[in-house]
């Protein structure tokens, strides 16, 4: 046990470091989705010392949140953002947003609060991860937020500390009620809950934001936990590395060089940037590790590997009304979540409204299908063992045939969405595809040409079994390869929820910081 002796907790951001012998018992790099979280739920322990490390900056009150990070109805795209590109399809290059700040991705991000499908977590536990399976990540999704609608249901909690409400009618926008409207006179079922286990259809969509504001990891987690004396909250401080001696991860290095002491490190820096604090430690496939010079410490095949992520393509419209497409109106409300026809995956494809597109010159909306359930994988890899390198994030969207196949289908869902009242009374004329060239083989090629990221990046560090060779991690987020170091963020997961991340990755650090704070000794605490 060991307690603070530079900044003494309470979030202060001054530097810290082991010059003068101190060890933390643990270390968190990464205080976004999941590794707030984590920080949050083992500082409960008042005996354990907690350092939450992030890259970006803190803003401790709500208060102090810059507009693009309190103001949940649009997405924040530039002002605190890691600049990243990515390849969705080859020869094809797009930006690809990502959180730099307390909170990460879930301080900018659409503010969707959405579970995946029972099958998705009872997948994961057949992979050979039983802890995982849907009956044991329900009370973690319980315990994580205070649901305003179905708070008093036995699948939803009450009391956590992500507040999470769906669009009542009257304050959707015009275009959003039509598109529910329309898809109950397609033939889809309505979805009040879209979060209940068995939930189909079409809906308003669940959301972590009260009123304009985003109910971030650092908001619904860090604003209370930070001020425990036992835990530290050190921002604008990227990390280089883990340090490992003798098979045991033993702290983690600055990109300044200092060196901070630890029994226990976990990474959470998620999916596109924990690979790289694994590989520049000497933790990767080997081949990159040589291409890079770096020594290697462990092999392990896996890490950067299974990329996964939704494909998403867009019907782009002109509206007849284009007031409906205001800046200020909020970016997403509805969703209709369904079985793909002919597929045997339940719930693979989605469709969601739109209100505005994102860029200039006249006002637009769009549909925008999604495939959730994804038979190909993209790899991150690294292209320089220089700490603020940026990755080469390769999504390889449009090359799996059975995934363009369903993909296409949600697609011709969307375009027959446009037919129908009265959402079709809201369009001035449908842009793209152009529907002169609608037919299957047209949009097989729209899939395979513009398929583009719905920013759920996860799968790069997956846990599984230490028979699996491509396991990086096991089902309690343990490195196999170096003993005291854990990896839990969205990049252990097997497989991508049928969902957005955003609410899995905060359960995935609610199961992990429980289990730290409960069962230490299984992290050799």
């Amino acid at each position: 046990m060991s307690f603070l002796a530079q900044n003494g907790g309470r979030g202060d951001n001054g530097s810290v470091s082991s010059a003068d012998g101190q060890t933390w018992d643990i270390v968190v790099v990464g205080a976004g989705a999941a590794g707030a979280v984590i920080a949050a739920r083992a500082s409960e322990d008042p005996h354990r010392s907690v350092l939450l490390l992030d890259a970006g900056p803190d803003y401790p009150l709500a208060g102090d949140l810059p507009d693009d990070l309190y103001n949940g109805h649009d997405n924040s795209y530039t002002d605190h953002d890691w600049g990243l590109s990515y390849n969705p399809l080859a020869g094809r290059t797009d930006r690809f947003p990502r959180g730099r700040v307390t909170g990460g991705s879930t301080a900018v991000n659409t503010t969707i609060a959405l579970r995946g499908i029972p099958a998705d977590y009872d997948g994961w536990a057949e992979l050979g991860n039983p802890a995982w399976a849907w009956d044991q990540v329900l009370p973690a999704f319980n315990r994580l937020e205070r649901d305003l609608d179905y708070g008093d249901q036995p699948h939803h909690g009450d009391a956590g500390p992500i507040s999470i409400r769906r669009w009542t009618e009257d304050e959707l926008v015009p275009t959003q009620a039509a598109f529910i409207q329309a898809a109950l006179e397609h033939g889809f079922p309505a979805s009040d809950d879209v979060n209940a286990p068995d939930a189909v259809g079409v809906g308003p969509m669940a959301m972590n934001k009260l009123g304009h504001l985003r109910i971030s990891t650092a908001v619904g987690y860090l604003a209370s936990a930070r001020y425990r004396d036992n835990l530290t909250v050190q921002a604008d401080t990227v990390v280089n590395r883990v340090l490992v001696e003798g098979g045991r991860a033993v702290g983690v290095e600055t990109a300044d060089g200092a060196r901070i002491s630890a029994r226990l490190v976990v990474v959470s820096s998620g999916a596109i940037h924990t690979p790289g604090v694994l590989v520049r430690s000497g933790i990767g496939d080997a081949d990159e590790l040589a291409s890079l010079a770096v020594e290697p410490v462990a092999v392990v095949p896996g890490v950067g590997a299974n990329l996964s992520d939704h494909p998403a393509l867009a019907i782009v419209m002109t509206p007849k009304f284009p007031e409906f497409c205001a800046p200020e109106l909020p970016l997403v409300q509805t969703i209709c979540r369904y079985t793909s026809e002919g597929s045997n995956s339940p719930l693979d494809v989605n469709i969601e409204l739109i209100t505005r597109t994102g860029g200039r010159g006249d006002p637009m909306f769009m549909l925008a299908p999604s495939l959730e359930q994804v038979d190909g994988r993209g790899e991150v890899r690294q292209t320089s063992r220089a700490a603020d390198s940026m990755p080469s994030i390769n999504a390889h969207f449009g090359e799996n045939d059975r995934d363009v196949t369903r993909h296409v289908r949600a697609l011709e869902d969307a375009f027959a969405l446009t037919k129908r009242a009265p959402l079709r009374d809201f369009i001035e004329q449908v842009n793209f595809p152009d529907p002169a060239r609608s037919s299957s083989a047209d949009l097989v090629q729209v899939a395979r040409r513009v398929s583009a990221s719905g920013y759920h990046p996860c799968g790069t560090a997956k846990m599984g079994p230490a028979e699996d060779p491509m396991a990086v991690v096991d089902q309690f987020g343990r490195c196999h390869a170096v003993d005291q170091l854990v990896v839990a963020d969205a990049s252990i997961m097997p497989t991508v929820p049928r969902a957005n991340i955003n609410l899995s990755t905060i359960m995935i650090g609610e199961m992990v910081g429980e289990w730290i704070r409960t069962t230490p000794t299984r992290y050799g605490l």
